[in-house]
C-alpha cells in the first residue's frame, strides 16, 4: 500500500515519468544451465548449509561450556 501511495504522489507531481520502470528495461538474455552447473550449484549449497550448522552447533557447545 505504501508504494501505491509513493506511486500516486509521484504521478501526480509530474516526477513520475522521470523515473524509469522495470517494464522499460530490456531483459539480458539467459545463458542455458547445464546438468553439470546445477550439481555444482547444488553441492556447493550443501556445502554451505552443512557449514553453517556445524557453526552453529560449535557455537552452542562452546557457550554451554563457556557457561558452565
Amino acid at each position: 500500500m505504501g508504494l501505491l501511495a509513493l506511486d500516486i504522489v509521484l504521478w501526480l507531481t509530474g516526477i513520475r515519468g522521470h523515473i524509469p520502470r522495470f517494464d522499460d528495461f530490456q531483459p539480458l538474455p539467459v545463458a542455458p544451465v547445464s546438468a553439470g552447473g546445477r550439481l555444482v550449484r547444488a553441492f556447493a549449497a550443501m556445502i554451505a548449509i552443512f557449514a553453517a550448522l556445524s557453526l552453529a552447533v560449535w557455537a552452542t557447545v562452546w557457550l554451554a561450556i563457556a557457561l558452565f
